[in-house]
């Protein structure tokens, strides 16, 4: 598998380990579920939104997802396909992370076959964090 950084050397400030948790599960899923893919490929990085956000991705060439499942696969112990690995806790647990943090995310996808873009905010608070979260997770 390779793995590209498509970074521009953004920060984010949180819980280091749960931020950390974040970007362990979405690398983990994106190889897992990368499939018979003969040239498999995971870009992470980041990027500005229309809002001048920005926006952290993990970004896969594997099986995809159909978009009626997009939202059912953050839900508890919901897995698209019940042979996989995992108890399906991890995306629910990712986005609960996300939304602690004040953020947002969500998954992009032209379907089965297609790969997948798993995508998040975090805002900048623009103000001191804690003494015990202010550890930079990505830069």
């Amino acid at each position: 598998i390779r793995i590209q950084f498509v970074d521009g050397g953004q920060m984010v400030r949180g819980d280091r380990i749960r931020l950390v948790e974040v970007l362990q599960n979405l690398i983990d899923n994106a190889v897992k579920f990368m499939g018979s893919q003969p040239k498999p490929l995971v870009n992470i990085g980041a990027t500005a939104n229309k809002e001048n956000e920005q926006v952290f991705f993990i970004q896969d060439n594997g099986i995809g997802i159909e978009a009626q499942y997009c939202d059912r696969i953050f839900g508890l112990f919901n897995k698209l396909d019940s042979r996989s690995q995992g108890s399906g806790v991890g995306l629910t647990i990712v986005k609960r992370i996300i939304e602690v943090h004040g953020g947002k995310i969500w998954v992009e996808s032209e379907g089965r076959g297609k790969g997948s873009t798993f995508c998040f905010t975090i805002p900048d608070k623009h103000e001191e964090p804690a003494k015990e979260t202010a550890q930079p997770v990505l830069k």
